[in-house]
């Protein structure tokens, strides 16, 4: 059933999210998750950068790799577009998630090792449903 009509508005954000599995020939499993945001007119970044309609405010990437068991083996990150430079700074902490297990527990354990300014809030919102994409 769909939506009921909206009432009249302005088109200011798009947020794409995306989960891809596969089997691999090793037969371990990768997740790759991805996030872009874009808006669609011209705006500026509170350090001056000029943005263009539909340039990615973020493009990130995750991709983890996991076992039967569902843990998690190597993770890895891109971050190729970040309204901030610091923001970059969220990848390596990342590497904590692995000997992590996808299932009971698994948003608690992304909170505790990335949470607050550990690590990123969008890898980490990437994070939170790989579980249920794996």
């Amino acid at each position: 059933m769909p939506l009921p009509d909206a009432a009249p508005r302005r088109h200011m954000h798009s947020r794409s999210v995306t989960y891809h599995g596969y089997m691999r020939d090793d037969g371990l499993w990768d997740i790759d998750a991805e996030l872009s945001d874009v808006k669609p007119y011209a705006w500026q970044l509170a350090d001056g950068t000029d943005m263009q309609p539909g340039e990615p405010v973020h493009g990130m990437h995750i991709r983890i790799t996991v076992d039967e068991d569902m843990t998690v083996r190597a993770i890895a990150t891109s971050m190729d577009h970040t309204p901030y430079g610091e923001c970059r700074q969220g990848a390596d902490p990342m590497q904590q998630m692995v000997g992590a297990r996808l299932g009971p527990g698994w948003r608690q354990a992304t909170e505790k090792a990335l949470g607050n300014a550990r690590g990123c809030t969008h890898l980490r919102e990437l994070l939170f449903n790989m579980a249920t994409a794996a």
